[in-house]
């Protein structure tokens, strides 16, 4: 079964988009611009304004839920007698409940921010740019808040070096180019990409999320001794199931739905990173994607066709680990595996599953996009009529306010 795996996950077809979907899946395999990005320019307090005497007691309770609408399950309450705020539900004047009208009114608020943004026709160029503050660095390049001089708009700029011989990078940018056509609030705004520093390095101008990724959300509620409650986790799925859905109507399908790729803005908004590569990118960068495997479908790894159910797929893992503060495989108990043994373990095995502490509509949403089988695996429209998102996902509950306690912003 490890062969096997390794054979498929080998196979060409594995990893190479279909020809209408290249341009989107080279975009953002090269761009997991808050994949690596150290926030200690953040203050790493507790976000509830405790006395250290309070911070303590609340150390020795693992039931804290970062949660909009949810009491902590410990003794400590944040509403007792501590004085501690509590954290109620905070009812946002700016949704309608209607997702379509919300959409139009997100959709309009980023027009109105793409007029900062270089035109479509602009070449940019490295002398453009201001770096801000570098926000990290890692094996697949380094990441810089920068400010778009002519306008004064933030953004983020990744800068990559690719082996690749001239002409591929050529094709790269062009590509590249496509994703300004595209809009959507629940994908990361793309400006423009272009050589920089020679002819080795690739820099891609992207919508600065502030928020950072789930990731570093999730870890920080770990730090914090608490979790991330429901209604979060079903905001997150629904703005993954809308992001997909838009990405498919492209004639996309994303590839690589991780907590990292998932990222958040100040307003609270939560889009996808989307990521893909051509098959020469993963030949010279294929040191840089190693945590991808941990959500990889079994069909991709059996080197089957690749869906848009795929991707539901590893949105159940991402909710799973957001859920419980660390990924989903290895299940607890198990030893570390190697890639072969977790490829072979994903394709052979029984895959974990939500605890008894969270609801039977989340269990259930998680099991739904757990089926092996991909043709019985629901696609993202019928995830978005599940009972979990219609019932969790209230449109009402500020996320932002929710994220500013999180990171404790003035």
């Amino acid at each position: 079964m490890v062969v096997q795996a390794a054979v498929g996950l080998l196979r060409k077809e594995t990893w190479l988009p279909t020809l209408c979907s290249r341009p989107l899946f080279v975009f953002l395999y090269l761009f997991p611009f808050l994949l690596d990005i150290d926030h200690s320019h953040i203050t790493l307090s507790l976000p509830f304004s405790f006395s250290m005497a309070q911070i303590g007691k609340l150390r020795n309770h693992s039931g804290l839920r970062l949660d909009l609408n949810s009491r902590p399950t410990t003794p400590c309450s944040l509403d007792d007698d501590t004085g501690a705020p509590s954290l109620k539900p905070s009812t946002s004047t700016e949704s309608s409940g209607n997702w379509r009208e919300d959409l139009a009114r997100i959709v309009s608020q980023n027009r109105s921010q793409s007029k900062l943004a270089p035109q479509s026709d602009e070449e940019l160029k490295a002398e453009d740019f201001e770096n801000v503050q570098k926000l990290g660095e890692g094996a697949a390049g380094v990441v810089w808040k920068v400010r778009y001089k002519a306008t004064g708009l933030v953004m983020a700029k990744k800068t990559i070096t690719v082996e690749a011989e001239p002409q591929l990078q050529r094709q790269i940018l062009r590509e590249l180019s496509f994703l300004k056509t595209c809009e959507s609030p629940h994908i990361v705004s793309f400006y423009g990409a272009f050589l920089d520093d020679g002819d080795t390095t690739i820099a891609i101008c992207m919508e600065y999320c502030d928020g950072g990724s789930f990731e570093d959300i999730y870890k920080r509620a770990r730090d914090m001794h608490g979790v991330i409650g429901e209604t979060v986790l079903a905001r997150l799925a629904e703005s993954v199931c809308k992001g997909l859905i838009y990405l498919h109507s492209k004639n996309v399908i994303h590839r690589d739905i991780k907590p990292s790729n998932i990222l958040m803005t100040r307003k609270g908004e939560i889009k996808l990173c989307d990521l893909g590569v051509s098959g020469e990118l993963i030949n010279s960068m294929a040191e840089t994607f190693t945590g991808t495997q941990y959500y990889m479908a079994p069909e991709r790894i059996q080197g089957a066709t690749y869906s848009v159910q795929s991707d539901i797929w590893s949105l159940g893992l991402t909710i799973i680990e957001v859920a419980q503060n660390h990924p989903a495989l290895p299940p607890p108990g198990q030893p570390h595996l190697s890639v072969f043994e977790l490829l072979d373990f994903i394709v052979s095995q029984p895959l974990p599953t939500l605890g008894n502490d969270r609801s039977e509509e989340c269990r259930d949403f998680v099991a739904k996009c757990l089926i092996k089988k991909p043709t019985d695996r629901p696609g993202p429209e019928a995830m978005l009529e599940h009972a979990f998102i219609k019932e969790r996902a209230d449109p009402s509950q500020d996320l932002a306010s929710w994220l500013k306690e999180v990171w404790n912003w003035k």
